[in-house]
């Protein structure tokens, strides 16, 4: 008679699940060899569980569908606690199997005892205890239904006891729909809108993660209402391509005219953005489009808040507009942008290719010249982000994941992982900080476990560049950020992998070419300026003063790659004087 493991794991392959992730263990062990016995699923043996939901909330990113990782009883399940919050607060659809302590130990302070139930509670949208056979399948599916449907994390525990009995109920069939809903906002709210687009005459749009999908529909907006077009940092791959009106990105990673063009104009619209950093937002003239109810006013007050889903709102509303003929406000601010990258892009092109310690900005520069037009990018929380940010050029085709939401350390070695995982065809590269990457550092040898083909980029200044930056810019001296200087190379080779250490510049596009080629798991080790930091472009008369007062050889402001190319071609659609 199938046991609730088995029937736990036929669910899951019922649903389309084809691995989790995870460690092996004690009260894990009934699932584990559950999945050991069945077709169509794999167990994917991480070294942390914290790289398990990582791994997971990466392959739900990149398929939209749902995706499992597991931890065991005590330790194991909260070792995933980090990747699960990031999991959540990036939409990712995740469920997260805590196994549990004997059923009737519970309450009583046995080994390794902990209150799952309760832990998880604030990371996902649901979670509870699974105490007896007869519960399964309904409350498994349901947790399913609900991470699919509600774009984030659900936990279910299930004591191991519990796991091992036999089946009461039949297994039966159950839906699991992970696409995405369409909100088209009621008419009054378009025609609110539209009052308000044809009323006003400097009119910016400032995009987001929510644009996904809309990439026409915001160009055909932005030409209607001439209007400059900025991002934040998870709008940059959904919107920053093929786009005539773009001034860049705002917030603490930002370069180019955003800033300006926003706190310019008298109507700003914000689309799919949940932008965290109200401070770089004017706090005035400004509407909202989102399909969440919840993002609706609580970064900015608004004068209009509009839910639906970016492309149906916008659809719905440019029937209602009128064609604006003035392009000087949406002139002025193409012309601003190429400016000020062309001022900043030349502190990096001076005899780059010869300076030692190497540039970071010259390494992401030349990452973004080899690798192929459809990787995956994973990055970094940190400087890591400021260089894929400024450097690693979006085409609708790639795709780039980070911590945005969460901001954890050591994530993408662990989402490379997961990325890998969905296509071993497709280029998976990790731009991994020496720190991130040294917190995780177990899980290279998952890549030789299971040799996924993932290149990774280290970015080894032996620095927390961006906590150095958070001291400097408070006038601090940087202080207990920089750390002994670490063969990476050396420790990848160790363990298996192809590795090379990089110190001149003059090596640097070959070694990350040649681990690119190489049909196996790389790692290219790169000695970079631990000074090359990156400061807002927006800031404080005080920050600066701090700054100065901390530091006297820090480039400010940092390159920003082809985004400069693209500033120039579009200066070809303004008219000249």
């Amino acid at each position: 008679m199938p046991t609730v493991a088995d029937q736990f794991i036929d669910v899951l392959v019922q649903a389309g699940v084809e691995r989790i992730y995870g460690i092996v263990g004690d009260s894990l062990n009934p699932v584990v060899d559950a999945v050991r016995r069945t077709e169509g699923i794999e167990w994917v043996h991480v070294r942390h569980e914290e790289t398990a939901a990582f791994a997971a909330s990466a392959e739900a990113q990149l398929t939209g569908r749902l995706a499992v990782c597991a931890g065991s009883c005590g330790p194991g399940n909260l070792h995933l606690i980090n990747g699960l919050y990031d999991a959540h607060r990036s939409g990712a659809p995740v469920l997260a199997l805590a196994s549990h302590i004997p059923s009737e130990q519970i309450g009583t302070g046995f080994f390794q005892e902990t209150h799952p139930e309760e832990l998880f509670n604030e990371c996902s949208h649901f979670c509870e205890l699974m105490s007896q056979p007869a519960q399964m399948p309904r409350l498994l599916r349901t947790a399913m239904q609900t991470a699919a449907g509600r774009r984030g994390v659900s936990v279910l525990v299930l004591p191991g006891d519990v796991a091992q009995q036999e089946a009461v109920r039949a297994t039966g069939h159950g839906v699991v729909d992970c696409a995405p809903p369409t909100v088209v906002p009621a008419p009054a709210q378009v025609e609110a809108l539209a009052d308000k687009l044809n009323g006003a005459e400097r009119v910016m749009l400032f995009c987001g993660a929510g644009t996904r999908g809309a990439h026409q529909q915001v160009m055909e907006l932005a030409e209607v209402l001439k209007a400059p077009v900025g991002h934040a940092l998870r709008g940059k791959e959904w919107i920053q391509y093929d786009n005539q009106y773009d001034v860049g990105m705002s917030g603490l990673l930002g370069y180019g005219a955003c800033y300006e063009a926003m706190h310019r104009a008298d109507l700003v619209v914000l689309l799919g953005t949940d932008f965290p950093y109200d401070n770089f937002l004017p706090q005035a003239n400004t509407v909202q489009v989102d399909i969440e109810p919840a993002h609706l006013g609580r970064r900015t007050v608004l004068d209009l808040a509009v839910q639906g889903d970016v492309r149906e709102t916008i659809e719905a509303l440019l029937p209602l507009l009128e064609t604006k003929q003035d392009r000087s406000f949406l002139d002025r601010c193409l012309r601003e942008h190429a400016e000020t990258l062309e001022r900043v892009v030349s502190a990096y092109t001076r005899d780059v290719e010869s300076q030692e310690p190497i540039h970071p900005e010259f390494v992401a520069d030349v990452l973004d010249d080899v690798a192929a037009d459809d990787a995956v990018f994973t990055v970094d929380t940190g400087m890591c982000n400021v260089w894929q940010a400024r450097y690693i050029t979006p085409n609708g085709r790639r795709r780039m994941l980070g911590s945005f939401v969460h901001g954890s350390m050591a994530n993408a070695l662990p989402q490379a992982i997961g990325a890998q995982q969905t296509d071993r065809r497709r280029q998976v590269i990790s731009m991994s900080g020496d720190g991130g990457l040294s917190m995780l550092l177990g899980d290279l040898l998952t890549l030789r476990t299971h040799d996924l083909p993932v290149k990774v980029v280290v970015f080894n200044n032996s620095s927390l560049g961006m906590v150095k930056l958070e001291m400097l810019v408070d006038g601090m001296p940087d202080f207990g950020t920089d750390h002994d200087g670490i063969d990476y190379a050396a420790i990848a080779t160790a363990a298996g992998l192809h590795a090379v250490r990089v110190q001149r510049p003059s090596e640097v596009r070959e070694a990350l070419a040649e681990a690119l080629r190489r049909p196996g798991p790389a790692l290219v080790d790169i000695v970079t300026d631990a000074n090359a930091l990156s400061l807002p472009p927006k800031i404080t008369s005080a920050q600066v003063k701090g700054f100065a007062l901390a530091v006297s050889r820090t480039v400010l402001s940092g390159g920003v790659g082809k985004m400069v190319q693209l500033a120039r071609s579009n200066l070809r659609n303004v008219p000249r004087p």
